[in-house]
């Protein structure tokens, strides 16, 4: 299985398009809504499944599409069924990973730094 991807840099944050690559080319309608998968949005890059495991595990802001897509960031925990939207019998899904920094006190004068990772399905 291959995927097609787009990796970019958007406010200091890995953002990634992924989609099936059999997708790529392919109109989703759904009455008035027209979705275009191209190169342009998802990528010219097509990577083996071992690389798309690496890019989902590294980005903050994804925009999946394609069951073998979805399924894959889900299995490894990231995003969740519950934020998929179908669309012509195509799932897509948008994920922003958000990181929570919190500043801890301790009695012995010792600051920690602790951080919180939260995920943040999101779809139209």
């Amino acid at each position: 299985m291959q995927f097609s991807v787009k990796v970019s840099d958007y406010q200091k944050n890995i953002m990634i398009n992924m989609c099936d690559a059999e997708l790529m080319g392919k109109d989703v309608v759904d009455g008035e809504l027209k979705i275009n998968i191209n190169e342009n949005y998802y990528g010219k890059q097509l990577v083996e499944k071992s690389e798309a495991i690496s890019l989902l595990k590294s980005a903050s802001i994804m925009n999946l599409v394609g069951n073998e897509t979805i399924s894959l960031a889900t299995e490894l925990g990231i995003g969740s069924e519950s934020g998929v939207k179908i669309i012509s019998n195509i799932p897509f899904l948008i994920i922003f990973n958000t990181w929570n920094w919190f500043l801890f006190y301790l009695k012995s004068n010792v600051f920690y730094l602790v951080w919180e990772i939260k995920t943040v399905d999101w779809y139209y």
